[in-house]
């Protein structure tokens, strides 16, 4: 079986030790995302005059969803091949402006979802991570025995 890891050139670092992707035969793994942008600046957060750290969901699910296909399309694959997400949420009031913006994307014929309320993440400016599964079949010249 195939198995290859891979950080994607021009997105943010992983702010731990893990790729962005990893390919085990046909499946695409996507580790979890966030909105963080490759100067380390989150998308969908602000500071307001007042001082204050302004945080939004529909922003930050936007970016979530865009570097992940991002990630997808650098290994050969997209949003379509899709067949799970898994989203991290720091609040669970923010689940139906999250759901809203994620529709906009992949709907109801889109992959399996589970979302789950969490504590915390990484970075206190994360209102939102997201972990997918794409099915990606290798091309007969592609495969090889890891």
């Amino acid at each position: 079986m195939t198995r290859q890891a891979f950080v994607v050139p021009g997105n943010a670092k992983p702010m731990g030790s893990f790729p962005h992707v990893r390919r085990a035969g046909d499946f695409l793994f996507v580790s979890g995302t966030s909105s963080r942008r490759p100067d380390n600046s989150f998308e969908g957060v602000h500071v307001g005059a007042d001082g204050n750290r302004h945080r939004d969901i529909i922003a930050q699910t936007r970016a979530v969803i865009r570097n992940i296909e991002k990630i997808l399309v650098s290994v050969g694959a997209s949003l379509a091949d899709v067949v799970e997400i898994s989203t991290f949420l720091v609040n669970m009031d923010d689940f139906a402006k999250y759901n809203a913006t994620y529709s906009e994307f992949l709907g109801p014929e889109g992959p399996a979802r589970t979302t789950v309320a969490v504590a915390q993440l990484p970075h206190p400016d994360l209102l939102i991570e997201i972990k997918a599964v794409a099915y990606s079949p290798l091309k007969p010249h592609d495969r090889s025995e890891a």
